[in-house]
């Protein structure tokens, strides 16, 4: 509120107003606003008339000023309306909703001229209708009839409260309770109002209305619902059953109604309490359910009460209705009872039944056309509630009344229907004749014969029935009876057997009269035995038993001879006299006794009875079954041999009784288990299976076979070959000089053989390999009096015919006395004196075994007591490196002899290393030839002490014909062995190597001795050459002009390198007169990152070794570390017109010779390139770059290239710390070097 604002609020403050103000006019109210009551979304129009207006006029809505613009921004449905000009500034408020419901001020600010002024507080009072009503009454569930609902209608947010109407089915309902609860807004109510309602029947499918209205609504608002009530249906009615009686078979539609209901009713028909029928038929219109039943009568429906019951779901209980049906029929059937055939005079009893029937039946008796009447008819209950009817009736037949028909009917009087049952009547009178057509009875006859019999009949009613007896028994198998014109016959056809001798066969002629006459015969028969029957009294049979066998041979006629046989052999039992038997024949007992063995398992004895009338016999077997414990097969093998990793098959022949055999397999008492080893398979019942079988497979398997009657075992021999593998006994061997060394490796192989041991020497060069002497697995090799070099590794072969062989390696370890390196890179170590630097004095020797070490300085024992002394050792194989390490290294006090005395049990040995100053190199010796081909030499030296510098070493030659030297750089900067190429064939040169460092080049090697070599003839090429080939002999064989021109251009090129050379040794003598000798070293810092090089190990190889180097293998070896030498090349006048000085950190050129420097006491002549600097590689520092004393020895090179006659066992630690040096000096190129680092004599810069 701003200032004048608050003086209005305070009327203690009027006086001083009125000093402000003075006489002014008072702004006043002409129309002030008053309340005012408008519906939701109409316009509302609040009044304010201002005289005199001043100040600022705006509203205040419930204490929030609407601010002074008349369209009232933030509001956008007020504004400010009226003529300002009259100070009308009426507030219009459009389309009010409920946040317009609020209290008013129209306010007039303060001005110069007058006060403020409020007017009254105006209420807006906004009318909210309802909401729809909504009815909260579960109609979900449809209603029952006669329950009672209460139903609440609610209507929503309304202000003020609605008021409630209840309507059903457009009445009032009465009795409504009505409450307010608050809306979802302030100020809004909600209203509910409550009543019971009872619903009716009546009430089904009427509205249930809900209205609500306040004084926002010109019309109610309703809500309404439509009423489901549940009530029961009408009691049902069956349609179409006009009679209780029915006929059986009609076919019966009944309907049942019934009316009303919600929902409608549900029907079913049931017959004696079970259901019929579950269907039925909706009819919505009419408001009535129908079911309709198709029965069809049967006489089981007789006395069926037939019930169709209505229900619905609000049924209390179903509403039925039912009906007793009568049901008319005949009986099902009328049978015949009695026998309908007689003998002729015999009294016939018959009787008829007539089945159940409703109402009984009438029965009466015909035969022919004659009724019989004496008759006893008795009727009982029958099915279905019917009468069964029976009728006995008596009668005497005659011979005449065969074949008439006799008739029983039965008669319904209700259904007016009759059934009858007929049959034909049958007099019987017994046949007249019979006879039989068979063989005389005294001829005997051969059993197997086939015999005929007939037997004729003739008479009777019916014909007679034959039938033909064996012994009084009915023979059944005679063939089937025929008739012929008088009578009727049978044939039986006999196959003579044993029984049929002397055996009665007779013929009867019968028929249904039961009068029987006959006929009979008798036939003789010889026959063999009847029966073969071998028995023992023992139940069961062993091996080792005596059995007896006794053989019965049934009744045969006449007597049988018993014999027995088993296999191919024949048996002559004990026969005992013969004895009556079966079928008038005699029977014969034989016995035999047996020694049972394994082999009679399963075999027939067989016991034959011979007729010798008969010319033929019968016989039978007895199958022996032996009981015996395993017994395995002759076969059974009892050695397996295989080779290692295939499968071994160990069979086993078993056989035994009983059969079931339980065998287990034992292997060096183990016993062996199929789930054991998934190696093991039993391939069959027995057999052993072992796949991938190793030579831990080997040895005796024993099994062990058992069943009831015992257990056997049998062994078998398992012999697994496989390839030797082999061990050193004692690996070391280690003797001393002179005596004798035992070298033995033993084997594990199968088999083992004679001569299956080798020896090899693995070492370099040749050693002869002395005795070899074998042991049965042992292999020994025998070597007298061991020098040192017999020592190193041999190698042992055991091949015993199975591959692959195997080898061990054995190592020899020959002790001997310390042995100090004493080359000349040995004995000086160099080093600047200015009390900056570190050195290193190395001694290195070799012995075996331990070799300790001990230094006198000038003769005096060193005390590594003082801390610018250090001593280290270091052992690799059989050398041993004693590195002293002398800081700060002083001129004064530390250029000294340093003695080395290194000694172990076999003796000592001394060296005197001199630390000195850095200078120029020492030539290098034993400058010789390796190999020469027709255009190529490979050349060897032993490298000189470097000065303490990086040497590099260059060679020159020349021939008769040549103008001058040529000059090639070696590369790597540090080889020993170089390849000069590009010579002609059958020439003589002259070679000569010298060193050079920083500081200045060395005197050629040896001496300056020159070394003379003629290249070989050219080989003859068998194949055409291939362009590169020409092109390269065209090169070497240029033309005569075109030598004499290119000697030409060397001349003059050779006269400005000599004038080159000139000017660099002017510049070279002013800058290294301070003291060229003084040494270069690096200080430690230096030292320490970069290494050191020394003359004792750097950039050489050792004087004794003589070392030849692979070339390509240190070319590699530069490509793979990616470093460079620092070696520069002068290229030959043959190859271009222009020449340059490479600095080959950065390239690495293919390597020419370059033409001779042209010395003389004051200049030096060197090519000179116009197009660059004769030194610009000056600017690496490779030239001049020092390098320290290692840390360490430097090892040899990563290659073996000695020469097989100088080999030893010395050289593999030298060829180590070779190549760990070239390592260095590649690494070292790359590595820019401060002008500070220098000797003092080499800083500053060429011009």
């Amino acid at each position: 509120m701003d200032f004048l604002s608050a003086w209005i609020l305070f009327p203690s403050a009027l006086p001083f107003l009125c000093l402000i103000w003075g006489t002014h006019a008072q702004q006043a109210f002409r129309s002030e606003p008053r309340n005012l009551t408008v519906r939701t979304g109409a316009t509302a129009v609040l009044r304010c008339e201002v005289l005199r207006a001043s100040g600022t006029v705006q509203w205040v809505k419930d204490g929030l000023l609407l601010g002074p613009q008349r369209g009232l921004p933030g509001f956008p449905r007020y504004s400010m309306i009226g003529n300002p000009k009259r100070g009308q500034y009426h507030l219009q408020i459009e389309k009010a909703q409920l946040e317009d419901d609020a209290p008013y001020e129209c306010q007039a600010g303060q001005s110069e001229s007058s006060q403020a002024v409020v007017s009254n507080t105006a209420w807006v009072n906004v009318l909210i209708p309802p909401s729809s009503p909504y009815l909260e009454v579960d109609l979900s569930a449809p209603w029952v009839a006669g329950k009672k609902y209460i139903v609440i209608c609610v209507a929503p947010d309304a202000k003020p409260m609605a008021e409630i109407t209840l309507y059903k089915d457009g009445v009032k309902l009465t009795g409504a309770e009505s409450f307010t609860m608050s809306g979802s807004k302030d100020k809004l109510l909600n209203t509910h109002a409550e009543v019971t309602v009872t619903a009716l029947s009546s009430d089904n499918g009427r509205q249930l209305a809900c209205h609500a209205k306040n004084p926002a609504l010109f019309q109610p608002v309703e809500t309404a619902v439509t009423m489901t009530v549940y009530f029961p249906p009408q009691p049902p009615v069956i349609v179409g059953l006009d009679r209780e009686e029915v006929k059986a078979g009609r076919m019966l539609m009944l309907e049942c109604l019934s009316h009303g209901g919600n929902p409608l009713a549900n029907l079913h028909w049931t017959k004696n309490g079970e259901v019929l029928s579950t269907t039925w038929e909706e009819d919505t219109v009419v408001q009535k359910s129908s079911s309709i039943l198709v029965l069809k009568i049967t006489p089981a429906d007789n006395q069926a009460v037939l019930c169709c019951e209505s229900v619905n779901l609000v049924s209390l209980s179903p509403l039925s209705i039912s009906r007793k049906i009568t049901v008319l029929f005949e009986p099902d059937e009328v049978i015949l009872l009695g026998s309908f055939t007689a003998i002729d005079g015999q009294e016939l009893n018959l009787r008829c039944f007539a089945s159940s029937s409703n109402p009984p039946v009438q029965i009466r008796w015909w035969l022919g056309y004659k009724e019989l009447n004496t008759t006893v008819v008795t009727m009982e209950e029958g099915e279905n509630g019917g009468m069964t009817t029976m009728s006995n009736m008596t009668h005497q037949v005659s011979r005449e009344e065969d074949g008439l028909k006799l008739t029983c009917e039965a008669f319904n009087r209700g259904t007016h229907f009759s059934k009858t049952q007929m049959t034909k009547l049958s007099v019987y009178y017994p046949p007249q004749k019979v006879w039989l057509d068979a063989p005389p009875q005294d001829v005997p006859l051969h059993a197997g014969t086939k015999v005929r019999l007939i037997c004729f009949s003739t008479g009777g009613n019916p014909t007679g029935t034959l039938t033909w007896f064996k012994n009084g028994k009915e023979v059944t198998d005679a063939l089937k009876q025929k008739s012929f014109d008088r009578g009727v016959a049978r044939e039986l056809v006999l196959v003579l057997t044993a029984s049929d001798n002397m055996a009665t066969y007779r013929c009867d002629a019968t028929n249904e009269a039961k009068a029987t006459i006959s006929a009979r015969t008798k036939l003789m028969v010889h026959f063999t035995a009847v029966s073969m029957k071998i028995t023992t009294k023992q139940e069961e049979l062993r091996r080792g038993q005596m059995l007896t066998l006794e053989c019965q041979a049934g009744s045969s006629n006449p007597k049988a001879n018993i014999s027995w046989s088993l296999g191919p052999l024949r048996y002559q039992g004990v026969e005992q006299p013969p004895k009556k038997a079966q079928y008038g024949g005699v029977s014969v007992r034989s016995s035999l006794s047996l020694n049972l063995s394994s082999q009679h398992h399963n075999q027939k004895v067989i016991c034959q009875a011979y007729s010798p009338v008969l010319a033929e016999g019968t016989n039978t077997f007895f199958k022996l079954n032996v009981l015996y414990p395993p017994e395995f097969s002759p076969r059974q093998p009892t050695k397996v041999q295989l080779v290692e990793d295939d499968i071994a098959t160990l069979p086993l022949l078993v056989s035994a009784n009983p059969g079931e055999v339980s065998c287990t397999w034992l292997h060096r008492k183990e016993k062996l288990v199929k789930d054991g080893d998934l190696r093991y398979h039993w391939s069959d019942e027995y057999s052993l299976e072992i796949k991938n079988v190793t030579r831990k497979d080997a040895g005796v398997y024993t099994v062990k076979c058992a069943n009831y009657e015992g257990v056997t075992q049998t062994s078998i021999m398992l012999d697994v070959q496989y390839a030797p593998s082999v061990k050193a006994e004692k690996d070391p061997v280690i003797v001393n000089m002179g005596e004798t060394a035992d070298l033995i490796c033993v084997a594990d192989a199968n088999p083992i053989i004679s001569d299956m041991f080798s020896w090899k020497w693995l070492g370099e060069g040749e050693v002869e390999i002395r005795e070899e002497t074998q042991e049965d697995e042992s292999g020994l090799l025998t070597i007298h009096d061991v020098t040192r070099a017999h020592a190193g590794l041999y190698k042992c072969t055991a091949n015993n015919g199975i591959a692959p062989p195997a080898s061990v390696n054995v190592q020899l370890v020959v002790h001997f006395k310390t042995e100090i390196q004493k080359g000349a890179q040995w004995r000086k170590v160099a080093s600047r004196g200015d009390g900056t630097t570190t050195a290193e004095v190395v001694c290195q020797a070799e012995g075996i075994p331990r070799v300790d070490f001990s230094w006198e300085k000038n003769g005096v024992l060193m005390d590594f007591a003082n801390p610018r002394y250090t001593e280290r050792t270091v052992k690799q194989g059989s050398f041993h490196t004693s590195t002293v390490r002398v800081i700060n290294v002083s001129a004064a006090q530390d250029y000294a002899v340093f003695s080395c005395t290194a000694r172990n049990s076999l003796g000592e040995d001394k060296l005197d290393i001199q630390l000195v100053s850095t200078s120029h190199p020492d030539p290098p010796s034993s400058f010789r030839q390796v190999s020469v081909t027709h255009d190529s030499v490979t050349l060897e030296w032993i490298p000189g002490f470097n000065g303490g510098l990086r040497q590099r070493f260059r060679i020159r030659y020349h021939w008769d014909q040549s103008v001058s030297y040529l000059y090639t750089d070696v590369f790597p900067p540090g080889a020993t062995t170089f390849t000069i190429t590009g010579l002609q064939s059958v020439t003589t040169y002259n070679f000569s190597v010298n060193a050079l460092n920083a500081m200045g080049e060395s005197d050629y090697a040896d001496n300056n001795a020159v070394l003379t070599i003629t290249t070989k003839v050219m080989p003859e090429l068998e194949e055409i050459p291939t362009d590169d080939d020409s092109v390269s002999q065209s090169t070497r064989g240029l033309p005569a002009y075109l030598t004499v021109v290119f000697t030409a251009v060397f001349g003059v090129l050779l006269g400005l390198n000599s004038l080159c050379c000139f000017y660099g040794q002017q510049w070279k003598k002013r800058r290294g007169q301070t003291g060229g000798r003084g040494g270069s070293v690096l200080d430690g810092k230096k030292n320490e990152e970069e290494g050191s090089s020394q003359s004792t190990v750097s950039n050489s190889n050792k004087y004794e070794s003589r070392e030849k180097i692979n070339t390509a293998a240190q070319h590699t070896l530069l490509i793979e570390s990616g470093s460079e030498t620092d070696s520069n090349v002068y290229e030959s006048y043959a190859a271009e017109s222009s020449h340059y000085y490479y600095p080959t950190g950065d390239y690495m050129p293919t390597l020419r010779p370059h033409p001779e420097e042209i010395r003389r006491p004051d200049i030096t002549h060197l090519p000179v390139d116009s197009h660059s600097h004769l030194y610009e590689d000056v600017r690496d520092g490779g030239l001049y770059q020092d390098i320290l004393a290692s840390s360490l020895p430097s090892p040899p090179s990563l290659f073996n290239h000695r020469l097989p006659h100088q080999r030893n066992n010395q050289g593999s630690l030298t060829y180590l710390q070779q190549g760990i040096e070239r390592a260095r000096e590649f690494a070292d190129v790359r590595q820019p070097q401060r002008d500070s680092d220098l000797p003092f004599e080499l800083r500053g810069e060429l011009v």
